[in-house]
């Protein structure tokens, strides 16, 4: 008795490629409505923790009630400082330290669009990320 070969199957498992295919798609469309924002922002949640001691001292860019930009470095941090200047003044210290973290603080009373601009002028500073500061709240 001679014993039959069995000939290979030469068919393709198409599930597990399936399985990756559905995976990829859940993960591009949880991540499109990220990539097709202007400005990257990185919001902080209200109840964030704080940056950690070993991070990089911030640039911090403050707005107040009236819309005018005041910015942590330079020789007078109290006083309003000008667009421009505070986007040279960004840019230069990037230049130096490009993992710097930058930070926008903008009053409560102060109109979104005016910390929108801020985040713009940054934008063109070549800041790539930025972190907007809030209050704890009281428990």
């Amino acid at each position: 008795m001679g014993s039959k070969k069995r000939r290979p199957i030469s068919d393709i498992n198409v599930v597990p490629y399936i399985d990756v295919m559905l995976v990829l798609l859940i993960i591009f469309m949880i991540t499109a409505p990220f990539v097709q924002q202007g400005v990257e922002v990185d919001l902080p949640q209200a109840s964030a923790k704080p940056m950690s001691p070993d991070e990089a001292e911030p640039v911090v860019v403050s707005i107040d009630k009236k819309g005018d930009f005041y910015l942590d470095i330079g020789d007078e941090p109290d006083k309003p400082i000008d667009a421009q200047l505070m986007v040279n003044r960004v840019a230069a210290v990037r230049q130096l330290k490009p993992d710097v973290p930058v930070l926008v603080r903008g009053d409560r009373n102060v109109g979104y669009g005016q910390v929108v601009d801020a985040m713009v002028l940054l934008q063109k500073a070549g800041v790539e990320k930025v972190g907007l500061m809030t209050d704890q709240p009281e428990k």
